[in-house]
């Protein structure tokens, strides 16, 4: 292998370098996409199709070709379901009834694809972190039959408030069984019919209005055969203070409970207390779409590299002073201003050996639908796809000495990474906020999940100008005042210059692997090796 490196280290540097990535183009590409007159970008809407023919037509100004077979476009078969009609969530039988009342307390929703959801006096059983982990000897579901019943589950992993990222569930690190889609998964698979995850925000890493805003209005998923009745009828999340309510109710301690279960070997406790719950859904079928645009290469054209970024945003949301509009300026207009300036930037140096492809997916926001779509309907086969790099939401505040690998100690694409790191002066450090899960929460996770390795890095907090404490103030207030808000606009005083830094790694990268033979692998101890090695077997 570092013969291989090094080769293609000397085979990339003449091309890798010679290109600036354009701040002007992302600029113009953020704040045209982030503003009002794209009503936040939700896909299904009448803004989608706005915001597609804005991105083909600056693909295609960029100098790529059309990359799905002659079109700019793939298809994504979604399905649109709005919860109406919500009735509180009650907990009945225990000391006093609790009520919860929809978006205040409570957000609820369902994968199902039925026009109504009605759960009455369905036995609540507390499940610790909802976590069956055979290999890690870990199994909350041990011993208990949950099927027709509601599942109170806790957010993140049992050990994350451990200072260090190792552990048996990797301490601070967030591991899948941490995030809230394997929650919901494994709770369908033990048959619950509701499953409910109690909200806190350190663990869950953001606050209630970020939950509030993203499981309120439609909600998007892949329409596929079936109608999803395999997943629990309703699923859904409850402010802390509610659940301590509840436990209360019932004659237990959410603390000592929320306790035992960072324990190994905790089984779940009845609660006593029956949960009901109902609304209706209105449903609408249709498809939203991928963009796809290709830079052909000239030796190996059916090898591709890949850039990706989400085009979609949360759209209409609910209102803070007035403005119902999430313009997700950052979050991710910025990344698609980014794919736009690597696009020109790859095209301007010409061909490379192998293909390049710049994908722009949707329905991010809803569960990475989009790229879960291509990932499993990919254009370009996955064992012909070399890797490549994700991006979600830029820097926009500044250059920083350091840069951050999300999910580190995974892909070989890291060790290629380094010396370009390195020559924009900068050092690689470990994540700051590991609990948070961002590796299992962007685009990048649809592709290593069948074994594409993709780079998901970006700035750290160290800022040239400022420092460590005032890049850490701004990332807090980012997430605090801005992230999935409508306050997540365009500011023209924002500083790219820490963007220009992190695409000119994300370009050399992607430059090295279309111009060398080389084909980045897994680390042995990595979930998505074994994977990678089976499609690449047949090759």
């Amino acid at each position: 292998m570092r013969h291989l490196l090094t080769a293609a280290l000397l085979l990339a540097s003449t091309a890798a370098h010679a290109q600036t990535i354009s701040a002007e183009t992302m600029k113009a590409v953020t704040q045209e996409i982030s503003s009002d007159a794209y009503e936040g970008r939700a896909p299904t809407t009448p803004a989608e199709d706005k915001t597609i023919a804005y991105i083909v037509q600056r693909f295609e100004k960029a100098g790529l070709k059309p990359g799905n077979k002659g079109k700019w476009t793939q298809d994504v078969p979604l399905v649109e379901l709005t919860a109406n009609n919500v009735a509180p969530l009650v907990f009945s039988g225990g000391k006093a009834p609790v009520s919860l009342d929809y978006r205040k307390d409570m957000v609820i929703a369902t994968y199902r694809v039925v026009p109504k959801v009605a759960i009455k006096d369905s036995d609540v059983v507390f499940v610790g972190y909802g976590i069956n982990a055979p290999e890690r000897g870990w199994n909350d579901y041990a011993g208990l039959d949950v099927k027709g019943k509601t599942v109170v589950i806790l957010v993140n992993d049992p050990d994350y408030q451990t200072p260090e990222a190792k552990g048996l569930f990797e301490g601070r690190a967030m591991t899948y069984y941490g995030r809230w889609t394997y929650k919901f998964e494994e709770a369908a698979r033990q048959g619950a019919a509701t499953a409910i995850i109690v909200h806190d925000t350190f663990p869950a890493a953001y606050g209630w209005g970020v939950v509030q805003s993203s499981w309120t209005g439609p909600q998007l998923e892949q329409d596929t055969p079936g109608d999803h009745l395999d997943q629990s009828q309703a699923i859904g999340w409850m402010q802390l203070d509610k659940a301590k309510a509840l436990f209360a109710a019932a004659g237990q301690d959410f603390d000592a409970l929320s306790a035992a279960a960072r324990q190994k070997g905790f089984k779940a406790v009845p609660l006593g207390v029956k949960a009901s719950i109902s609304w209706d859904v209105s449903i609408r079928h249709q498809a939203s779409k991928n963009v796809v645009g290709i830079l052909p290469g000239t030796q190996k054209p059916d090898e591709v590299v890949l850039y990706s970024a989400h085009w979609d945003h949360l759209g209409r949301c609910d209102a803070v002073k007035g403005d119902d509009i999430c313009n997700g300026a950052v979050d991710n207009a910025s990344g698609i201003g980014g794919l736009v300036a690597l696009a020109e930037a790859h095209a301007k140096a010409g061909p490379a050996r192998r293909s390049v492809v710049f994908l722009a997916v949707t329905a991010e926001e809803s569960g990475l639908l989009g790229s879960k779509y291509y990932a499993e309907n990919p254009v370009y086969p996955l064992a012909k796809t070399v890797g490549g790099v994700n991006m979600d939401s830029l820097n926009v505040i500044g250059k920083t000495k350091d840069f951050v690998i999300t999910g580190a100690g995974k892909s070989e694409l890291e060790d290629l990474v380094k010396p370009y790191v390195a020559a924009e002066g900068r050092v690689i450090v470990p994540e700051q906020r590991p609990e948070a899960g961002s590796y299992y929460r962007s685009d990048h996770f649809s592709f290593a999940k069948l074994g594409v390795p993709m780079l998901y890095g970006d700035s750290g907090d160290d800022l040239v100008n400022g420092g460590t404490e005032a890049g850490k103030k701004a990332a807090e207030d980012y997430v605090q005042n801005r992230y999935h808000k409508p306050q997540d606009e365009y500011d023209a005083n924002w500083d790219w210059s820490g963007a220009v830094s992190d695409l000119t790694i994300y370009y050399r990268l992607g430059r090295q692997l279309a111009d060398s033979g080389i084909w980045p692998n897994w680390y042995p101890t990595a979930e998505f090796r074994a994977v990678r090695d089976k499609s690449r077997a047949g090759q």
